[in-house]
């Protein structure tokens, strides 16, 4: 029998309320779930709650959404639930008058199979780089981001065409049983930790940004494909389309064709209702984009109602 701990819950996305969900129905008592301070979005700037708020709500439980995580007031509340434990998915770097209050400390889920893949966007950056396996990792935190002792690990397979909207749901799942694993592990102690090793073939997944998400032509289509996929759904492949002026489109869906060519990469070919772009090697059939200021659409529809200049062309950002 498990012993029942009291836990202090740390997240913000959806990928965390997977986490929060498991551990709310089990014997763990959650003490308090810390999310971020809601935020204007939208048209009209209404303030929007976190998806882990949204989940903590319904099932009644203690929130907590401080600004600043060193303040006074927010320590103080912290002592007042006397955890246990506290868990933490997809949420900003603590610091350490706050990872460091639990008895039994402060680990954190991370979606790679540690020490590859430390940083923001560890899921987009597996299929970027076309790894065949990723997974998720408990650790325990420390001073560095992403670096403390590992508790335990789950692998799975990347599918040949998965997205992050595939894979993410793949690895909410398994995050959430491997969550509630380490919590149980953590309750009937004591464990072994693994120290992370450092090696010169690390690969990181920084934050996504404009530059690292708009594509490059000079590369293989077999790799143009993959940042396409690990863009999806969020937050979308962009390529700068030189078409009588720069505009900057976004692609959604592609498709590799192994042809051989002597084009100029970034070459657009249209032909049977298809737009096919030359890569490196080979070609990208593109199957749904985004021009500016008009909706997503499949390119046999845009292309419908649109020509490309005849000297039209991708071109790097």
């Amino acid at each position: 029998m498990n012993r029942s701990l009291k836990i202090v819950f740390y997240g913000t996305p959806e990928f965390a309320t997977g986490v929060l969900k498991k551990l709310a129905e089990s014997d763990h008592q959650v003490v308090g779930v810390v999310t971020a301070p809601d935020k204007p979005a939208g048209r009209g700037r209404q303030l929007q709650q976190s998806h882990v708020k949204t989940f903590a709500e319904k099932k009644g439980l203690n929130i907590l959404q401080p600004t600043n995580l060193k303040s006074e007031e927010f320590i103080e509340q912290l002592k007042t639930l006397g955890a246990d434990l506290q868990v933490v998915v997809a949420f900003r770097m603590l610091p350490e008058r706050v990872w460091s209050m639990p008895p039994l400390g402060t680990f954190n889920l991370h979606a790679s199979l540690l020490p590859q893949y430390r940083g923001a966007a560890p899921i987009n950056w597996a299929i970027i780089n076309r790894e065949e396996k990723t997974g998720v990792t408990t650790f325990f935190i420390d001073e560095q981001i992403d670096t403390g002792a590992i508790i335990d690990q789950v692998s799975c397979n990347i599918e040949e065409e998965e997205t992050v909207g595939t894979l993410y749901g793949k690895l909410m799942e398994l995050g959430a049983n491997l969550s509630l694993k380490t919590v149980n592990d953590i309750a009937n102690g004591p464990i072994q930790t693994k120290i992370q090793k450092e090696a010169q073939d690390l690969k990181e997944a920084p934050k996504l940004n404009a530059l690292n998400t708009t594509l490059d032509f000079n590369q293989t289509a077999g790799e143009v494909d993959a940042m396409v996929r690990g863009l999806n759904p969020f937050p979308i492949a962009k390529a700068v389309l030189i078409d009588e002026e720069h505009q900057n489109i976004k692609i959604y869906q592609t498709q590799i064709i192994r042809r051989p060519h002597k084009m100029s990469p970034g070459s657009i070919v249209v032909e049977n209702g298809k737009i096919k772009v030359a890569c490196a090697t080979d070609f990208i059939d593109i199957f749904e984009l985004q021009l500016p200021n008009k909706k997503r659409m499949k390119a046999s529809d845009l292309l419908n109602g649109f020509q490309f200049s005849p000297n039209a062309r991708f071109d790097k950002a």
